[in-house]
């Protein structure tokens, strides 16, 4: 077979065999194929798009490139969730021992942020202790012991993945539905889990910035896992203001924590229950929604919701104090941005927010960025609420880095309207 006649192949739009694409994945991921054929390769993609038939093959290429974990000793139904990529996204945080306090078994391997998108490992690495790093037995072991496990995903998974996204960063392949559909499945199947939820980010703060892009990724990622034997389920999610009121490790942390106390955003709550619910239905403990919603909610209100995320910190060697005092979190100096108009606020730009958090030290511009934990900004009014002169917009916390520009940055992510905004949170599920 020819790497050539491949590239040759899908630049004149024509559609490659199962054999085609195993050929030139496992070549590039063993070393045998340049990076110069592979970004020609991945640009006449990224131009002649892919089925979804090429799609899967290539998924399941990628995902044999690496080890695949198998969790079929681990007694009950196991699940995974994976974000597209959001400003204020802590959801992992709360629906993870939400779901694994009923019995399911949560066994999850996450990302570090980067740029203006914050990542689950950096939001846990801020409670002091808590080890991320874990052997894959360890993790099986973890997660058959207290249904619950969260930890960064291992060099054996997914070898193709790495060195291919490496590779599209760098050569403006990175916007393309079937690379990105095969990137996300290639790693969540090799998890091992028997039921997938992604929630798919659409809007300002996110990769997908319009519905109709964000339907057709979730649709092919729906059929790839479907095909290969899981429950799928994507919910598509508004992010053109962030989720929940707090931005950035720590603070969002804290906010984790007051979800799981039954105090936390209206938003973030809703979007726990609404993801949770799916999987509690697939993993056939009720047979509506809204009984799920009934069962969640009731470990919210008993305190075993929460008890599940301190079994959590505790067992990958976190300070437990940190989850039943909060205030045991060191944070930034404040400074207050305050409303200069009436009206009702009609946006508030989530990569704005997003970007001014990462200049604070929240966030990473490159892999080698060191993150302040301590740093972020919490909102105090949320798209639709109204605003009088003089009301108290967001709080910056800062450690005293890029305040000014920060402050700025914030300021400009709040827009007004004269009438009365509605917010919408779910756009559309695909099941």
């Amino acid at each position: 077979m020819n790497t050539v006649d491949i590239i040759i192949k899908k630049r004149d739009g024509l559609v490659l065999t199962k054999e085609e694409i195993e050929y030139i994945i496992n070549e590039y991921a063993n070393d045998n194929i340049p990076d110069y054929q592979m970004s020609a390769f991945l640009m006449a993609i990224y131009f002649r798009g892919m089925t979804d038939e090429e799609t899967y093959y290539m998924t399941m290429a990628m995902l044999h490139t690496g080890k695949v974990i198998d969790l079929s000793r681990i007694k009950g139904f196991k699940v995974d969730k994976h974000s597209t990529g959001g400003v204020g996204d802590k959801t992992s945080l709360v629906l993870a021992p939400l779901v694994a306090s009923l019995g399911i078994k949560f066994a999850k391997m996450s990302g570090r942020g980067l740029g203006h998108t914050g990542g689950t490992l950096d939001k846990l690495e801020s409670i002091a202790g808590f080890n991320i790093s874990m052997s894959i037995e360890d993790f099986i072991d973890q997660v058959e012991h207290i249904n619950i496990a969260i930890i960064g995903q291992t060099e054996e998974i997914d070898k193709a993945d790495k060195k291919m996204y490496a590779l599209r960063d760098v050569t403006g392949t990175v916007p393309s539905i079937p690379l990105i559909a095969s990137s996300i499945m290639s790693k969540k199947l090799a998890a091992g889990s028997d039921a997938i939820i992604l929630d798919v980010k659409v809007g300002s703060g996110a990769f997908m910035n319009n519905i109709a892009d964000a339907k057709t990724l979730a649709t092919l990622m729906k059929n790839i896992g479907t095909m290969a034997g899981k429950k799928m389920t994507c919910v598509l999610t508004n992010m053109d203001e962030p989720l929940g009121f707090a931005v950035g490790n720590a603070l969002e942390v804290i906010e984790a924590i007051d979800t799981l106390n039954g105090r936390g955003p209206r938003d973030l709550t809703e979007l726990c229950l609404t993801l949770g619910s799916y999987l509690v239905v697939d993993a056939g403990l009720v047979s509506s929604l809204a009984e799920a919603r009934v069962l969640l909610l009731d470990q919210i209100k008993s305190g075993k919701a929460l008890a599940k995320l301190a079994e959590l910190v505790e067992a990958q060697e976190g300070n437990v104090d940190y989850i039943y005092h909060p205030e045991l979190f060191d944070l930034g100096e404040k400074v207050e941005l305050r409303a200069e108009c009436y009206g009702y606020v009609e946006r508030i730009d989530s990569y704005q927010v997003g970007h001014a958090s990462m200049l604070l030290g929240a966030g990473r511009e490159t892999l080698a960025s060191e993150i302040d934990y301590s740093v972020g900004i919490v909102l105090a009014k949320k798209v639709g609420d109204i605003v009088n002169p003089g009301d108290l917009l967001a709080t910056i916390y800062t450690s005293g880095k890029n305040t000014e520009q920060a402050y700025a940055m914030l300021k400009g992510a709040f827009k007004f309207s004269e009438d009365p905004v509605d917010a919408k949170l779910i756009l559309d599920v695909v099941r």
